[in-house]
């Protein structure tokens, strides 16, 4: 895994990169939090390929665990990825309900993520 602080003015974002799996469970999540953390960053990215498929299939409650303990903790975080492929109405609104807030973002590119989160004032 690589962590990588991207900084515009007093804004920082660490952009979390691996060819693994990093998110396979909360501990999982929690684990990454600190990782961010550790580096003097309240908001993160990383891509959609990173965390587990249990994820998008929101009645695991894997999805609203996390989200609860990022939220818990003042974490703010983007998920980047194409979202089109799923076909679950439920998902598609939990994505439409979380980019109209500021707490989680679904983002297409890293770009656009980065956009976002710096935007946010913690």
């Amino acid at each position: 895994m690589e962590v990588i602080v991207d900084r515009r003015n007093d804004s920082k974002v660490a952009v979390i990169s691996s060819d693994n799996l990093i998110i396979d469970s909360v501990n999982d999540a929690l684990d990454l939090m600190v990782t961010a953390r550790y580096h003097g960053c309240d908001k993160m990215l990383l891509r959609k390929e990173s965390i587990t498929e249990d994820f998008f299939e929101l009645r695991t409650g894997l999805a609203g665990e996390i989200l609860q303990k990022y939220i818990n903790y003042n974490m703010i975080f983007a998920i980047v990825g194409d979202f089109g492929g799923y076909h679950s109405k439920s998902l598609n609104d939990f994505i439409y309900e979380c980019n109209q807030g500021t707490k989680v973002q679904f983002k297409r590119t890293e770009a656009e993520a980065l956009d976002a989160l710096h935007e946010i004032v913690v």
